[in-house]
């Protein structure tokens, strides 16, 4: 049934877009691009720096290399589509490529849930019981983290791209948003979609309760932990090994909440597609930004890279002049 319906369904949509008939669409292109790249720069940068900085071989920025992986793969699922079609007047995609930008978009969204609420629970350990830390949170452990975090947020792609997929679409074509989000493709449909999106929101619900769950009892055991310390350099220490996380995870949270969790009712097109572009354009540059500028481990990582990468340049330039 579902292969039939996936037969039937097999012709182009067409994409309309952040921006529906942008004026200037030059300007759009530019600041999009450029965010584009800053992301992208930012998330490899700090997958290289936790590679190569020994000081970096920790837990705590192991996982956050498996962030900068996620959100590195994330904006490169929508991000050049989108700028291509910003330029191009054939906005369309393929039926199969939808599927896919669905299947990897969910993937991906599921396996950050997962993942921020593994990193609180790394933070707790380090707060809460940092004598037992490398025990807790020993290499097979990490490993562990990561793995479920990809397979958690694989299952829920492998569960509602099918199912989304296999939907008749006998209508219009044309996906109002700038990428294949499942809410916009089942405005198409001709047929009752409205059992399969109450299913969908339980199944969000719950993908967003356990990371959520997992946060607020890790945070609750810190902050109680801090409040018993009577060092006040402690609890300063404490503030800012967390503070970064903190931040992320208000930032992720707070736009999923809206999209997965706020009833229909509060929905337009528009007011989705500006809070899809904060998450899958914004949020991968502004995690790698906020964990550089709040850590001091990693921006001296960095200080010390720029230092390498001037006295190497220097020196080929020293030994190029002595040859002329």
């Amino acid at each position: 049934m579902i292969m039939k319906a996936i037969l039937h369904n097999s012709t182009d949509f067409i994409l309309m877009g952040l921006i529906t008939c942008p004026a200037f669409p030059g300007i759009i292109f530019a600041a999009v691009f450029s965010i584009f790249v800053v992301a992208v720069t930012a998330n490899v940068v700090m997958i290289l720096l936790i590679r190569m900085d020994s000081r970096l071989h920790t837990p705590m920025y192991f996982l956050l290399s498996q962030l900068s992986i996620m959100d590195t793969v994330y904006i490169c699922i929508t991000v050049p589509k989108m700028l291509q079609d910003i330029l191009s007047k054939e906005k369309t995609i393929s039926f199969l490529g939808c599927a896919l930008q669905i299947f990897l978009y969910l993937t991906l969204i599921g396996g950050e849930f997962f993942l921020l609420g593994l990193m609180a629970y790394d933070r707790y350990v380090a707060v809460c019981n940092p004598l037992r830390y490398s025990l807790l949170m020993n290499r097979r452990v990490c490993l562990f983290m990561v793995v479920g975090s990809w397979v958690g947020g694989s299952l829920d792609g492998f569960m509602l791209t099918p199912v989304t997929m296999s939907f008749p679409y006998c209508g219009s074509r044309e996906i109002n948003h700038f990428f294949c989000e499942i809410p916009a493709v089942l405005r198409l449909s001709c047929s009752d979609t409205s059992l399969y999106e109450t299913l969908m929101y339980a199944c969000c619900v719950l993908m967003l309760l356990i990371p959520i769950s997992i946060i607020s009892v890790s945070y609750t055991h810190i902050l109680l932990t801090v409040h018993r310390m009577n060092s006040a350099e402690g609890r300063r220490k404490a503030f800012a090994t967390c503070s970064s996380h903190i931040m992320v995870v208000s930032i992720f949270y707070g736009a999923a909440f809206y999209t997965n969790v706020l009833p229909h009712s509060y929905h337009t097109p528009e007011k989705d597609k500006i809070v899809s572009a904060f998450y899958t354009i914004l949020t991968p540059m502004l995690n790698p930004i906020i964990y550089s500028l709040r850590n001091k481990d990693v921006a001296a990582a960095l200080r010390k890279a720029l230092e390498r990468c001037i006295s190497f340049q220097r020196i080929t330039v020293g030994n190029a002049s002595r040859k002329y």
